[in-house]
């Protein structure tokens, strides 16, 4: 990393993280009532790049790895918008524990079949480099109309994220709940920050998909719902002046599903290991129950400014970890670190009820001594002084061999 890009850095090795000892209640964030009864179910949706090694470029045979591996993954493999690229899902578990089996085994999985076809995969929110433009889309009727509809955006939405569904069968709670969401987010969108580069350069950000994805008509922050027939009218209204395309287009960073009786949360970018993937799911999972308990014991949702929301969802996705970020409700300039101490704090009771505790407080130890995904491959950068360096630490991550850890760069936010 550039000193240009680590002069606003705070330093990650400030006391024992919080988390460690049990929170007080003044110490518990936004909201923390008496979590719900029941535990909430988690699916996670994992959209991976397919890399020619030879160059170390996006490759176009996403369906053809799709239908290589679907004898052995069924559904929970599929095309995505590019032939770049294919989706991962795991079923509704939960448990976490099984949801991380099947992360692992399908990564391998299509890792295997990417073999056989001479190629390999990556998790990474962007393509290190080999930008082509317009990418090669999969055939399909819905994604002829986008391009037809949205014209030059698709012609450069090469980006790949992790998607969390949490189960809520009651889509008002879903509603609700979003409202709860929002100020979590650019804390989110700095933890799991993993697209540092861009066509061969590092781009300054820690989440560079973050920030193109930002150019869609319906996409980032959701907005305040008034009431769930706020949210139906909005959505009506979008789709009626033609922003959407259908239901499926609603790109903000979270959304009730269209589909599914899940609330989805979209802002993370595709994991770089299976272990980052699951700490996300535990997180998303936990600060969706506390919302859930706050919306049932009749909490207003904290309501930060539209501009303070969105100027500290881009510093996040700028800085990532090692900065400083902008707290929502206040507008203050905070260590990036205090931030997500904060959300594990107001968390950590239904952390504790789902048995996720004692694995979030030890990710979050590594993710301090290593840094999230974009740190990490900055660190593979400085290591190899190469791109190609980048791409190769990528693949090795992104499916370790069974029973190893992922590789980890020495000291990646170190100077």
């Amino acid at each position: 990393m550039s000193s240009q890009h680590r002069s606003e850095a705070a330093p990650m090795d400030d006391p024992e993280p919080l988390l460690a000892t049990e929170p007080g209640p003044s110490e518990r964030g936004f909201c923390a009532p008496d979590p719900v009864p029941e535990p909430l179910t988690v699916g996670i949706e994992e959209e991976l790049l397919l890399i020619d090694p030879a160059g170390r470029t996006p490759s176009p045979h996403g369906p053809e790895l799709v239908e290589a591996s679907a004898d052995a993954l069924g559904d929970r493999v599929s095309t995505e918008l590019t032939r770049y690229q294919v989706e991962l899902r795991t079923d509704p578990h939960s448990c976490l524990k099984e949801a991380d089996d099947q992360i692992r085994t399908s990564r391998r999985t299509v890792a295997r079949a990417a073999a056989r076809l001479g190629l390999r995969i990556a998790s990474t929110g962007t393509p290190v480099h080999g930008q082509t433009v317009p990418v090669p889309m999969t055939p399909g009727a819905r994604y002829a109309r986008s391009t037809a509809h949205f014209r030059a955006l698709d012609d450069e939405q090469l980006v790949c994220a992790c998607h969390v569904h949490v189960g809520l069968p009651d889509p008002r709670d879903a509603v609700h709940v979003s409202n709860h969401l929002r100020p979590w987010l650019p804390t989110l969108t700095a933890l799991t920050a993993n697209s540092p580069f861009w066509a061969g350069r590092d781009t300054g950000y820690a989440s560079w998909r973050t920030t193109t994805w930002g150019r869609w008509p319906v996409a980032g922050p959701p907005p305040y719902f008034e009431s769930p027939a706020h949210f139906d009218d909005l959505v009506h209204t979008l789709l009626e002046a033609e922003g959407l395309i259908d239901r499926g287009g609603l790109y903000w960073d979270v959304r009730p599903s269209h589909h599914l009786p899940t609330i989805e949360i979209r802002v993370a970018d595709a994991a770089l290991t299976p272990d980052d993937t699951l700490v996300l799911g535990a997180v998303v999972r936990a600060l969706t129950a506390t919302a859930l308990a706050a919306v049932r014991a009749g909490e207003a949702a904290p309501r930060p400014s539209p501009e303070i929301l969105r100027a500290a969802c881009w510093r996040a996705a700028r800085d990532g970890l090692p900065g400083r970020g902008i707290d929502p409700l206040t507008g203050q300039l905070l260590p990036q670190t205090s931030l997500v101490e904060r959300l594990l704090h107001t968390i950590a009771p239904a952390l504790r009820r789902h048995d996720d505790l004692d694995l979030v407080r030890e990710q979050w130890r590594r993710l301090r001594t290593e840094g999230n995904g974009a740190d990490r491959q900055r660190a593979a950068h400085r290591r190899g002084r190469s791109a190609d360096d980048v791409v190769d630490f990528v693949i090795a991550a992104t499916c370790p061999q069974e029973g190893d850890t992922a590789p980890s760069p020495d000291h990646p936010l170190g100077t």
